[in-house]
């Protein structure tokens, strides 16, 4: 089930929440389990098996570190503590190697035999024969979110869960399952058991969650036509990849920060409060201050779990480069098992890095330097989405050679989509650029805009019913 389907908007939403102001308090993490359990089961019901297992292993896991914490603050020396040092340790390593398992397997298994079967066709050698692995929706988001748990209760950083039915609705709250934002556990552990449900804050959810609608249905999904008949291209002009290539970035930029004011407002409703995930990406004047504004979720995780571990910028320039580049890497591979992914993750560690080498990090411009520091960050964030949207390597670097000019700046048949299209794009343009953002217009409610808001949520309603939904790209992570 998604967001922005009928039976999502028209039947889901309007009886989970009629259920749950019904219910006293202490029901209504129950009721959220299942309505959660419900919302991810609707396309594959044994797929919730998999989240089910998770959550049991890491609430035990989290269980036992927390014991293992009381029995080594007691004992009464350093040798005393060492045995249950031991099987905290334990615990821990459980809990990371059933969820990387789980992700390693869904995700990855496919990756894996394929890129051996290449290698065994180059040396002669018959393919492994294998069936694909289907890959569960947003798995790539609940083993995160949970393993995080396990890590901070491990650091001290979060205390143990007392009860099972508060870690269920930790791990499958249905606002943010599938696509984020990735929330950790003592960021909800005092709202699982007491939040504060107001008519203000409920207007403010449902505010969020019909911006969020709006840009997806009426501007991501608009510009994605502009996107589709560029990628479909074999061999594109330049200027059907230029055309190609800025609509996939405003694509992925409304359809991502959509579906997070969404789940956002979705959270808000129900008395959460997640936190933000973007903050202006696109006017960031570095790839730096782009990963600080670009799903912050993803970043605070990859930062405090992956880089920091690895050892930051705690031992010398080379180290820290090389720890960029891992983390990017490696952050490149999270959002998809093919090779592009990782070259995208491995372009954007390798900008970060040069950075670092050269100051950039901290730099705040003002005025024409600002705008010119936009412009190029802009470009540069754009040529990593061709390796984020390309279907192979090979692809993508024919792409790339019409972004260089390698084909004529000439015309094509399908610009006609741009009649209609092209108002999408400017629009975004204009938002992205010019409007406030998302989180400015929720501080201060202007009567004219809630108005104009309203009649565009109508047409995105209209929208939806003639065209029919279309998957959130998140949802493929």
């Amino acid at each position: 089930m998604i967001f922005t389907s009928q039976i999502f908007l028209f039947w889901f939403l309007p009886g989970i929440l009629l259920l749950y102001y019904l219910l006293p308090f202490r029901f209504r993490s129950g009721l959220l389990v299942l309505a959660s359990y419900l919302f991810y089961g609707w396309w594959r019901p044994d797929f919730v098996l998999l989240m089910l297992v998770s959550t049991l292993i890491d609430f035990w896991c989290g269980r036992g570190i927390g014991r293992m914490h009381a029995l080594v603050d007691a004992a009464p020396d350093a040798a005393a503590a060492a045995p249950f040092a031991k099987r905290r340790k334990r615990f821990l390593i459980l809990s990371m190697c059933a969820n990387l398992g789980l992700l390693g397997y869904f995700k990855y298994w496919n990756f894996g035999i394929d890129s051996l079967n290449v290698l065994l066709e180059a040396w002669e050698v018959a393919p492994v024969e294998w069936s694909a692995i289907v890959l569960p929706v947003g798995i790539s988001f609940y083993t995160f979110q949970s393993m995080s748990y396990s890590i901070d209760v491990f650091r001290k950083d979060a205390p143990p869960v007392a009860r099972f039915i508060d870690f269920a609705c930790y791990i499958s709250l249905f606002p943010q399952l599938v696509a984020g934002p990735i929330v950790r556990y003592r960021t909800l552990a005092d709202q699982l058991r007491n939040r504060d449900h107001t008519l203000d804050k409920f207007a403010r959810g449902a505010f969020l969650f019909q911006v969020g609608f709006i840009k997806k249905l009426l501007i991501a999904d608009t510009v994605a036509v502009v996107a589709a008949k560029a990628f479909e291209i074999g061999d594109p002009t330049a200027t059907e990849a230029w055309l190609g290539a800025v609509a996939y970035t405003i694509q992925i930029y409304f359809d991502f920060s959509g579906y997070s004011d969404m789940a956002i407002g979705l959270g808000l409703m129900i008395g959460f409060r997640l936190p933000i995930n973007f903050a202006r990406p696109y006017t960031a004047v570095s790839i730096t201050d782009f990963w600080r504004r670009w799903h912050i979720s993803l970043s605070a995780f990859l930062r405090d779990y992956l880089y920091i571990p690895l050892g930051g910028n705690r031992k010398g320039p080379r180290r820290t480069y090389l720890n960029l580049l891992a983390t990017m890497l490696l952050g490149g591979l999270w959002h998809g098992a093919q090779w592009t992914f990782v070259i995208w993750g491995a372009y954007h560690g390798a900008w970060l890095a040069l950075e670092r080498w050269r100051g950039r990090g901290s730099d705040e411009p003002q005025g024409v330097r600002r705008t010119f520091h936009i412009a190029c960050t802009f470009v540069v964030v754009l040529i990593g989405w061709v390796f984020f949207r390309a279907p192979d390597i090979s692809y993508a670097g024919r792409y790339l050679w019409a972004l260089a000019g390698g084909e004529a700046f000439v015309g094509a048949p399908w610009l006609a989509v741009l009649r209609f299209n092209g108002l999408g794009l400017l629009v975004a343009a204009l938002v992205v650029w010019c409007m406030p953002t998302t989180q400015e217009r929720l501080r201060r409610f202007q009567p004219a805009f809630i108005v104009f808001l309203q009649l565009a949520f109508v047409i995105a309603l209209l929208h939806l019913h003639y065209q029919g939904h279309v998957p959130f790209l998140y949802y493929q992570f």
